[in-house]
């Protein structure tokens, strides 16, 4: 009777951790909230978006107010097309808002990042935000500083 208990209680403990590693990977992978509500679309293009990936938050002032859905290359600006889904509480957002690209977390994991401007219109379905600045490319950094140091080295321009 004892060994059943035991191998009933160690069954139990078993499930309760493959649930608890279930439950963390939805968390990494941004799966757990897959089936937002509606919202409203509006899209930003950007130059470079480095390691954006749909599903990526989209947030303001540091809450999440909504979500990347979409990424396309436009041919003919050569641009990525980035489109946001933002949930429909946030009706609100001033129709020269900026949005920015930065990297979060240990893992270097990409959001965008959308500043408020002053107009008192608002955007809706379909707007495009015109102010943008794309992922900052830390190799395109250290290439730049490497460049830089390798100039003065030689006796460069001072």
């Amino acid at each position: 009777m004892q060994t059943r208990t035991l191998e009933i209680s160690v069954g139990v403990f078993v499930a309760l951790g493959l649930a608890a590693l279930l439950v963390l990977g939805m968390k990494v992978s941004n799966l757990s909230r897959l089936t937002e509500g509606d919202g409203y679309r509006i899209t930003a293009r950007f130059a470079n978006i480095g390691g954006l990936k749909v599903r990526a938050p989209v947030t303001m002032a540091g809450v999440r107010i909504g979500r990347v859905t979409d990424i396309r290359f436009d041919n003919d600006a050569y641009e990525a097309l980035v489109e946001l889904t933002i949930q429909n509480t946030y009706d609100r957002l001033p129709e020269d808002t900026s949005a920015s690209i930065y990297t979060a977390g240990l893992l270097g994991e990409q959001y965008v990042g959308l500043e408020p401007g002053a107009e008192e219109q608002f955007l809706t379905q379909g707007d495009e935000i015109r102010l943008t600045q794309s992922a900052l490319v830390l190799e395109r950094l250290v290439g730049q500083f490497l460049f830089n140091k390798a100039g003065e080295a030689s006796g460069g321009d001072p």
